[in-house]
């Protein structure tokens, strides 16, 4: 089963990208990482009835129409998703593909609540635009900072690490469901 990550963090060495190499690593299967930084702003006037998509957009929505699973692992900025994920959503928001998608939701922060605003926020997004989020598979987690070796950016935590292997597992399984419409 192919699964394609997107990121709500274009920092280099991020805690959220030590979370989501972690996450690539532990799946079984293909795996593709979105590049949301080559997205432009979202502008209804670039995606109408007969308009081509922006190179970037297009690249996105192959991507996701190709896979059979989607992580989304983001920091929380300001109690709120930071714009570069949200932006990402905003171009699939009307093209279909994250229609019955599966879709887990991981969220890391150096704070105890482990960024539950933007997990809650980009849940109620994929939602709306019919995703099917995998809730047993979505986390939030807290105090990340400690977790990660900084040496290899990568998770070392074990109990974290034995809880992101059943998240994924929840969304493989959910993956290898046909969905129902």
């Amino acid at each position: 089963m192919r699964l394609l990550a997107l990121s709500g963090s274009l920092r280099e060495r991020s805690s959220n990208g030590a979370v989501l190499r972690s996450a690539l690593a532990l799946w079984d299967g293909p795996t593709a990482l979105a590049d949301l930084g080559a997205l432009p702003h979202f502008n209804p006037d670039l995606d109408g009835e007969g308009a081509t998509p922006p190179a970037p957009v297009a690249t996105l929505r192959t991507g996701v129409a190709a896979a059979d699973a989607l992580l989304l692992v983001s920091p929380e900025y300001a109690h709120g998703v930071p714009g570069v994920l949200k932006n990402a959503l905003d171009w699939l928001v009307s093209s279909g593909e994250c229609v019955h998608k599966p879709v887990a939701v991981l969220t890391a922060s150096p704070s105890p609540a482990g960024g539950d605003h933007a997990n809650a926020q980009l849940r109620e997004t994929l939602r709306m635009m019919t995703g099917t989020v995998v809730t047993a598979a979505c986390r939030e987690i807290p105090a990340i900072g400690p977790k990660i070796d900084p040496a290899t950016a990568r998770l070392t935590d074990e109990d974290t690490l034995a809880d992101l292997r059943t998240a994924l597992t929840h969304l493989a399984a959910a993956a290898a469901t046909p969905p129902t419409p």
